[in-house]
């Protein structure tokens, strides 16, 4: 009986070692797969102007007439984010939603921009309650930031300096806009080259 006792004890220690590092060698796996598995983050392209860069202040007509410029010293306006939008564009639609709440959650001046038909442009800005909002239709803002894909963003400064680009597609990709910012990085891809080079 006693033979019996000491032997169940010594295999429930020994399980419980091995359990112990077992455990050591998952948290190990779970830190390694962390270091490797990059964070979401908005695409950053390579054409436009380039992070860090002054951007050129470009004068423009909001589809209700008034005028507005895009880029350049903005003086009182902390952070400005230009939303490159369409109506053709599903992602587009569903991203409205979330950088409206992100720009009224982060305090950052909206700008809506788009390239369509005036009449499809306002039927989606009464669609999705954009009327207290700078919503600039035309081609030259596009053109003069590259933008070829959307829907995409550019973060910027008071004084005109880009912040952060790059396509998005969700809440998540919008906030790495300023954290990238924050944290002094041109963008996601970059501290993601950081991390690489560090595990390297």
């Amino acid at each position: 009986m006693l033979a019996t006792l000491l032997v169940s004890n010594i295999v429930a220690w020994v399980v419980i070692l091995l359990l112990g590092v077992a455990m050591l060698a998952l948290a190990r796996q779970v830190g390694v797969l962390h270091m490797r598995v990059a964070p979401a983050g908005a695409l950053t392209t390579a054409g436009g102007p380039a992070v860090g860069s002054a951007s050129t202040a470009l004068p423009a007509t909001t589809l209700d007439g008034a005028k507005i410029t895009i880029g350049g010293h903005a003086h009182g306006t902390p952070l400005r984010l230009l939303m490159f939008v369409s109506a053709s564009c599903p992602m587009c639609k569903a991203l409205i939603p979330m950088a409206k709440s992100f720009a009224n959650d982060e305090r950052v001046q909206l700008i809506f921009i788009g390239d369509d038909e005036p009449a499809v442009q306002k039927a989606m800005i009464a669609q999705h309650g954009l009327s207290a909002y700078p919503f600039v239709n035309g081609p030259d803002v596009g053109q003069a930031y590259e933008v070829g894909k959307l829907p995409y963003a550019v973060l910027m400064g008071e004084d005109g300096m880009i912040l952060s680009k790059g396509l998005v597609n969700s809440r998540e990709h919008l906030e790495s806009l300023v954290i990238a910012h924050e944290m002094g990085l041109r963008s996601v891809q970059d501290y993601i080259g950081k991390l690489k080079a560090v595990g390297a």
